[in-house]
């Protein structure tokens, strides 16, 4: 382990890191540093940077809370990104570094929360295994649902094919378009003011500003009858997934089948990808479930994938001290 070296992120290792993050196996734009930090102000960052021989080989995106690190509770999934070419020898002596570390910085407890599987590049359940060697506790379980786009499964809900028809018959149009104000302020905030008392996880300047960030990873696409806008989804794009991070439509939208004709198109439209993620159907931190949100991205073809969140006690790195035979 003496060739293994943990560092807290510091703002001038931003290229470095983001450079990693790109060329990853196990990343998605989330990671990189303008996303990360775009909210600042709210967390404690406390990411770390692991070397090899002075070789970048892997990065935590997190923060810390009291005397315990969160992967980054800013971002939707987190977990140790891994370079392409590691091992998984090289992969077991990052996990027992960081934890080491953490030890030594009295840090009692790593909470993790992994990233799916679809957003892989390449395997990596390294921490799966990993994370049994330590005896983590899995302390929630989200589950998303994905249409695969290789064997998409068909439509057959009546009432998806009748609400495709009514847009259809009502003349929507569906544009992508680079202006979130429309969508926020007419359709997606009084939407969950009316029904959750809730604002959007990202303010209208914040994701404008992300967009404007990575321009080629969110987009907005906006549902229109006569040229008023009546329902939009905003989707996030990695190299493998098309994730719908919000979706919503108004009165009028929902009486001329708006998102049963977005959706419709956006399948079609984001085929290229592998995986179309609806997002999860969970509440009460993973121990309910929305029947209805489910059973609409069901019917779609949406079936489920499991995201994962883990807590480790930090003196159990010695648990991998003797693994090989």
């Amino acid at each position: 382990m003496d060739n293994y070296k943990v560092e807290k992120y510091q703002a001038d290792q931003k290229n470095s890191w983001d450079s990693f993050v790109k060329e990853a196996k196990n990343a998605t734009f989330l990671f990189q540093r303008d996303f990360v930090d775009y909210h600042a102000d709210r967390f404690t960052d406390h990411s770390l940077l692991v070397y090899k021989k002075e070789k970048l080989i892997a990065v935590l995106p997190a923060n810390i809370s009291g005397s315990e690190l969160h992967s980054h509770q800013g971002l939707t999934y987190g977990g140790l990104v891994l370079g392409k070419k590691i091992t998984f020898e090289e992969s077991l002596e990052v996990f027992k570094s960081v934890l080491v570390f953490l030890k030594s910085e009295g840090i009692g407890v790593l909470n993790l929360k992994l990233l799916p599987k679809i957003y892989h590049r390449l395997p990596s359940d390294e921490m799966d295994y990993l994370l049994f060697l330590v005896k983590a506790s899995l302390v929630r379980r989200d589950f998303t649902s994905c249409v695969f786009n290789e064997t998409p499964l068909k439509i057959t809900s009546s009432n998806r094919l009748r609400g495709i028809k009514k847009g259809v018959k009502n003349e929507l149009q569906i544009r992508e378009v680079s202006d979130f104000d429309a969508f926020w302020t007419e359709v997606l905030e009084p939407n969950l003011k009316q029904a959750h008392d809730q604002k959007p996880v990202h303010s209208l300047e914040e994701i404008t500003l992300l967009q404007t960030q990575f321009p080629k990873n969110i987009k907005q696409f906006n549902v229109y009858k006569e040229d008023k806008i009546v329902a939009g989804a905003t989707i996030f794009e990695t190299s493998t997934v098309a994730h719908a991070q919000y979706i919503s439509a108004n009165e009028e939208g929902r009486k001329t089948g708006g998102l049963d004709f977005l959706f419709h198109h956006l399948l079609q439209h984001l085929s290229n990808k592998t995986y179309f993620d609806f997002g999860i159907s969970n509440e009460a931190q993973g121990m309910k479930v929305n029947k209805g949100l489910l059973n609409w991205k069901e019917s779609f073809g949406g079936r489920s994938i499991v995201h994962d969140f883990y807590e480790i006690k930090t003196e159990n790195h010695h648990l991998l001290n003797e693994l090989f035979i």
